[in-house]
């Protein structure tokens, strides 16, 4: 039997070896959307490792700082220093923009972090060339992803800072490249107004009668420098003592600060139930799709070549063949057509997986899984070429 599948192979092995390259294209955008996927919850992961958090301390009533937008004071993060089980506490801005270097530009997302070492929460923890922001303002440190280099002065809104250091896998959850800056920087970035916008606020609050009225002095006054001040972040982010019950300092932040606390798994929650479970939802259907489209190629491929031996496979029942043998041939050749279709598959998903834009994960669990659907679709795609085969009469190898 197997002997008669691999001479019918042979017999048209350029068709046979064509179609095995298309199915395996296919196979390989399949493993791709897998990969995609598993990017997306993997940058996730890297983003909160690269938080270097225990805790996320944001306002109250909302999932911020990566699924909603979250503001705070940024002179709460004492009050939270002083609450038992807490070594560390720093503030934090996110904000995705476009980063300009020249003519270049890149979206990215710009956080704005506490100068000084790894060991504050929000500075990435390894740079591969540079060093660490220690200044007040201008200086960044850049993910890989950027294209930026050591030396490189960048556009932030209107400013320009100089990259100090680089940094490889500080993304975002949605996979954009990570640039720090200095904290006080990215608030003016984030949530200060333009000049012009100032000026007409300013107008407006001059032109408000009620705070121009006799007998409040000052009021004018204190509202007009309230307009040139920025005192909110986006989150703190907090580092406990070894030993620390995470949860049982979540409950002390939200009983006496009265603000919203999430660990490291309700933070994990968040990110892969709110952030990417659409996107989630709509790679699962791409891949249901493909591998229907999978199985009818395999399907229609193998009945072509099973109507093509019409003949053949009446002179084999003529001579005694019995249909199980007849039908271990089908399968035997769709069964094949599907490894081929993998080892191609598998073999381009791996060369351009790096090309792509966003972080392709490629999983040997996941490949090993897609080679027995394939092996699975295949089998089942060729069940109608079978029924084919044993419907053909012996009688059509003596009329033909």
């Amino acid at each position: 039997m197997i002997s008669l599948a691999g001479r019918d192979i042979l017999h048209a092995w350029g068709k046979f070896v064509f179609t095995g390259v298309g199915l395996g294209l296919l196979i390989g955008v399949t493993l791709s959307m897998a990969g995609i996927y598993r990017g997306m919850v993997d940058d996730a992961e890297v983003l909160l490792d690269n938080s270097g958090a225990d805790l996320w301390v944001v306002q109250k009533d909302t999932l911020g700082p990566y699924a909603e937008s979250s503001s705070l004071y940024d002179d709460l993060y004492r009050g939270i220093l002083t609450l038992p089980g807490v070594e560390r506490a720093a503030n934090v801005t996110y904000l995705t923009m476009q980063v300009g270097s020249g003519e270049r530009e890149r979206r990215a997302m710009v956080v704005g972090v506490v100068p000084g070492g790894p060991g504050e929460p929000g500075q990435p923890d390894t740079l591969v060339a540079g060093r660490h922001i220690t200044r007040g303002h201008y200086e960044a440190v850049a993910d890989l992803m950027t294209g930026f280099r050591v030396g490189e002065r960048v556009r932030i809104r209107r400013n320009l800072y100089t990259v100090v250091g680089l940094t490889r896998r500080t993304v975002s959850s949605g996979g954009d490249p990570m640039v720090f800056v200095p904290l006080k920087d990215a608030q003016e970035a984030q949530f200060l107004k333009d000049n012009d916008a100032i000026v007409h606020q300013r107008r407006r609050t001059e032109a408000n009668p009620a705070l121009n009225r006799p007998g409040v002095p000052g009021v004018l006054e204190a509202v007009l420098a309230s307009q040139s001040v920025n005192p909110a972040v986006n989150a703190v982010l907090v580092r406990l003592s070894p030993g620390a019950d995470p949860d049982r300092v979540a409950a002390d932040i939200r009983r006496w600060k009265r603000l919203q606390v999430y660990t490291r798994a309700e933070m994990q929650e968040i990110l892969q139930a709110k952030l990417i479970a659409t996107s989630a939802r709509q790679i699962g259907m791409f891949l249901v799709i493909l591998a229907v489209v999978s199985a009818a190629i395999v399907a229609f491929i193998i009945y072509t070549l099973t109507l093509g031996k019409i003949r053949e496979i009446a002179v084999l029942k003529l001579i005694g063949t019995r249909n199980r043998t007849i039908a271990g041939m089908i399968l035997q050749q769709a069964l094949g057509l599907g490894l081929i279709g993998f080892v191609v598959g598998k073999t381009a998903a791996t060369f351009w997986a790096p090309i792509f834009p966003k972080y392709v994960l490629l999983l040997p669990g996941d490949a090993a899984r897609g080679f027995v659907i394939v092996m699975v679709i295949c089998a089942l795609a060729s069940l109608l070429a079978i029924r084919a085969a044993l419907r053909v009469d012996p009688a059509e190898a003596i009329g033909g």
